[in-house]
C-alpha cells in the first residue's frame, strides 16, 4: 500500500496518476471532502481506498494501519493569504509532524511538499537557513516543519524528504479557485474578455515583468517519484531553475490559444498592441507580501540524482492550454 495524503487536490491527485501509470493500485488517497468538488480530481485514477484526513490519525494511533511502502506527503492548507494562524499550523505543521513521527517508528519512507515561499522576497533561493524569511504564515508554517526534519534527518533509518515547489501550475487546480496558478487565470480571462490581465510594474519591474520559477505539475510528480526510487535524504527546491516573466506565462497561453484557433503567434509587444495583454494596477493588499522574483538553486537537487529535463513556461503552457480546451468541450 502507498499513502498520498491531499489526493484529491491539484498535485496529489497528478500524483496518484502518475502512480498508476507505474502499474499501482494498491494506494490509500487521504484528503478532506469538505469541499466534495474535489473528488473530480479522482475519477480517472485508480486507488485501493479513501480515508478522511483526521481518520488516519485516528487510524495510526489505533495502530490500524499496516506498514505502507510509501507516504507521499501533499496535503495541506495552501491558501497563502489565509490569516488564521491556529488553523494554518494546526493543519500544515502538527499533522505533518504526526506522520513524520509515525514513518520514524515504522521505517516508512517519507516524502512531503515543502515550499517556495519559505523564501520570502529572497533575493537568494537555496536550501540555507540564511536564505529563508518566510512573509506569510504558510510559508512559516512549511519553515518551521523542514527545520524539524532537519534536525530529525541524522537519526532517521528511512527515507525523509522534503520538496520545496516553487510555483506549479498544470491540470487538476481548478478548484483552487483564486489560488490556481496564472496560467489557469489568464487562460480563463482570455475566453472569456479577449485579454490576459497582469500586474504593472513594481519592485522594480517592468509591466508583467516580474519572475517566478513555473514548474509544470507534471515535473513536480517526476520528482517525488525520482526520490521514491532514488532516496537521498534532505530538502530539496523543486523548481526549473530558470525564473520567467508574467509576461512569458501570459503570452504563452494567448499564442497556445491563437494556435489552436490556426492563428500565428504574436511577440510581446504586438500582443500588447491588439489589446490581447492588458496591465492592471499593483494591488495594495499584496504589498509587502508578494514574491516579484523566484528561481530555485537546482544544484542540491542535481546532485541528488535527479536530472530530468524540466519543460519552460511556454512548453509546459501550451500543453496546458491543450488539456484545458479538451475540458471546455
Amino acid at each position: 500500500m502507498i499513502i498520498v495524503t491531499g489526493a484529491a487536490g491539484f498535485i496529489g491527485a497528478n500524483l496518484v496518476l502518475g502512480l498508476n501509470r507505474r502499474g499501482e493500485r494498491d494506494i490509500l488517497a487521504v484528503d478532506n471532502l469538505a469541499k466534495s468538488d474535489k473528488f473530480h480530481n479522482l475519477v480517472d485514477c485508480e486507488i485501493a481506498d479513501y480515508l478522511d484526513k483526521d481518520a488516519l490519525l485516528a487510524q495510526i494511533r489505533r495502530g490500524a494501519l499496516g506498514r505502507p511502502q510509501a507516504v507521499f506527503h501533499q496535503g495541506a492548507c495552501s491558501d497563502t493569504m489565509e490569516a488564521d494562524g491556529r488553523y494554518m499550523l494546526e493543519n500544515n505543521y502538527r499533522y505533518s509532524l504526526a506522520l513524520l513521527d509515525w514513518c520514524r517508528e515504522q521505517r516508512v519512507p517519507f516524502i512531503y511538499a515543502s515550499s517556495a515561499a519559505v523564501y520570502g522576497l529572497g533575493p537568494r533561493f537555496v536550501e540555507e537557513r540564511a536564505a529563508e524569511r518566510p512573509l506569510n504564515v504558510y510559508g512559516y508554517s512549511k519553515f518551521l516543519f523542514d527545520q524539524i526534519v532537519r534536525r530529525a534527518l541524522p537519526d532517521c533509518r528511512s527515507p525523509v524528504i522534503g520538496l520545496r515547489y516553487f510555483n506549479v501550475y498544470g491540470p487538476r487546480e481548478s478548484h483552487k479557485g483564486r489560488m490556481a496558478s496564472v496560467a489557469f487565470h489568464h487562460f480563463n480571462q482570455f475566453r472569456a474578455d479577449g485579454a490576459v490581465k497582469l500586474f504593472e510594474g513594481s519592485h522594480g519591474y517592468a509591466n508583467g515583468d516580474q519572475r517566478r520559477d513555473f514548474i509544470h505539475v507534471d515535473d513536480v510528480v517526476a520528482g517525488n517519484l525520482h526520490f521514491w526510487d532514488r532516496p537521498v535524504n534532505g530538502v530539496y527546491n523543486l523548481g526549473t531553475g530558470r525564473a520567467q516573466s508574467f509576461n512569458d506565462v501570459g503570452l504563452a497561453v494567448v499564442n497556445a490559444l491563437r494556435a489552436a484557433a490556426s492563428r500565428a503567434a504574436l511577440p510581446l509587444a504586438e500582443a500588447v498592441a491588439q489589446g490581447l495583454i492588458r496591465y492592471i494596477a499593483f494591488p495594495d493588499a499584496l504589498r509587502g507580501k508578494y514574491q516579484a522574483y523566484t528561481q530555485a538553486d537546482l544544484t542540491r537537487l542535481r546532485q541528488a540524482g535527479f536530472a530530468a529535463p524540466l519543460r519552460s513556461v511556454e512548453q509546459g503552457t501550451a500543453e496546458y492550454v491543450v488539456c484545458l480546451l479538451a475540458q471546455a468541450q
